[in-house]
């Protein structure tokens, strides 16, 4: 399936999102370096713990802090979160094209976003020393992604036997 067939559908950036929590991130991405960004990001998340501004936001924090495990955290929430709103299997792993399909018109932009935190999970456990289970992940990614548009190939080529094997 080709992930960029979709126009015109909302990102999710573009979901609604009250002051308050925008606040929180701001003062969040304002304080980065601080005490307190931490915690106006757990506000945030305790006020809308599935918006997806809110995950992003914290996955960055986590990511950009070198907490590779909490950002590993927060990008599997976003992958259960995903599953459940487009009602895919619970295990990523059962995903095929035919749940890609049932949300070619409504939802393609949430399937991206699905599709993109797995692959950033993937990145993560790559990051972590879990290369099994990444390795898998990107294989999912390019099965369901078949030109490659969300770029896993390069992360799978560069992980398969630490560089030494080309996936085609």
């Amino acid at each position: 399936m080709d992930m960029l067939d979709f126009e015109g559908a909302e990102l999710y950036f573009d979901e609604v999102l009250s002051d308050e929590v925008q606040a929180c991130i701001d003062q969040a991405a304002e304080n980065y370096a601080e005490e307190g960004s931490e915690q106006a990001l757990m506000r945030a998340y305790f006020l809308e713990p599935e918006h997806p501004m809110v995950l992003v936001a914290m996955y960055r924090y986590f990511y950009y802090q070198h907490r590779i495990q909490d950002a590993l955290i927060v990008a599997n929430r976003v992958l259960r979160i995903y599953a459940k709103k487009l009602d895919f299997p619970d295990d990523w792993k059962q995903i095929s094209e035919e749940h890609l399909q049932a949300h070619k018109k409504s939802s393609m932009t949430l399937v991206r976003f699905y599709l993109l935190a797995l692959k950033g999970a993937a990145y993560l456990e790559l990051r972590l020393g879990e290369e099994e289970s990444a390795v898998s992940r990107l294989k999912k990614i390019l099965e369901l992604d078949s030109k490659d548009r969300l770029g896993a190939k390069v992360l799978l080529n560069v992980s398969v036997y630490k560089g030494l094997k080309s996936v085609s």
